[in-house]
């Protein structure tokens, strides 16, 4: 994926630009982003699909201000459509993600640190059979591990780290939803519908699913002060 490491902050700056105005990202949009990502479109398609929503809004004769990014989610798979059909044929077998400057060993290991301090002090839910601390404490423990290896070592593939740190908050996460009551999670689900309920048309089933479950995770890693683990937040 191109930019691999800049996806989040690309896509936070077009949708500033093309808005004409500063305008924090809202939990909804950052689990949307999120969504793009794991669903594998391409940054350029995001910027697109931002570019081209924005331009068929300014068309209409009256406009209300644009609050949402998810305002942009039917452009920018219909972007992410076109790039996948232009591109049969052209892949190149055997190219890599590029490493991006400014991810030095140093840099990584010191987020890693940071983050292994933050699940050392955060208060994870329990109940019988599941232990969110146990699981916070190992998974500190394996953090500071990596830290060790990058401190003695030249950076890894930048991707088989993200995979690693991909696993171990999605790990996190399970115990969370095991361990947080049903009438909490609920509570999110609901404020997930509503924060959602004007753009259900603009997006298909799939990734309104997929972006309820997006915006879950993120609202229960916040409430117990659990840092997100991948590179994209270093």
């Amino acid at each position: 994926m191109d930019n691999y490491f800049n996806y989040f902050t690309e896509i936070e700056e077009q949708f500033q630009q093309c808005r004409g105005g500063s305008l924090l990202l809202s939990a909804l949009d950052w689990a949307l982003i999120e969504t793009w990502k794991e669903a594998g479109i391409p940054l350029e398609a995001a910027l697109r699909g931002i570019a081209a929503a924005f331009a068929r809004y300014e068309k209409r004769p009256s406009k209300r201000k644009v609050n949402s990014l998810a305002y942009c989610a039917q452009e920018v798979l219909a972007a992410a459509e076109e790039m996948k059909e232009a591109a049969v044929g052209g892949v190149r077998p055997g190219s890599e993600t590029p490493k991006p400057p400014g991810f030095e060993a140093a840099e990584i290991a010191a987020f890693l640190h940071r983050n292994a301090q933050q699940l050392d002090a955060a208060k994870l839910p329990e109940r019988k059979g599941i232990s969110g601390q146990a699981l916070a404490g190992e998974t500190a423990m394996t953090l500071r591990e990596l830290a060790a290896v990058l401190e003695r070592k030249d950076l890894p593939r930048l991707e088989d780290l993200e995979r690693r740190l991909t696993v171990m908050e999605e790990k996190l996460f399970a115990v969370l939803l095991a361990a947080t009551s049903d009438d909490e999670i609920v509570a999110v689900r609901a404020e997930a519908d509503r924060a959602m309920a004007p753009y259900r048309r603009k997006m298909p089933p799939a990734q309104i699913d997929q972006l309820q479950k997006q915006y879950v995770h993120k609202r229960l890693l916040e409430k117990y002060g659990i840092p997100r683990l991948s590179l994209f937040y270093l």
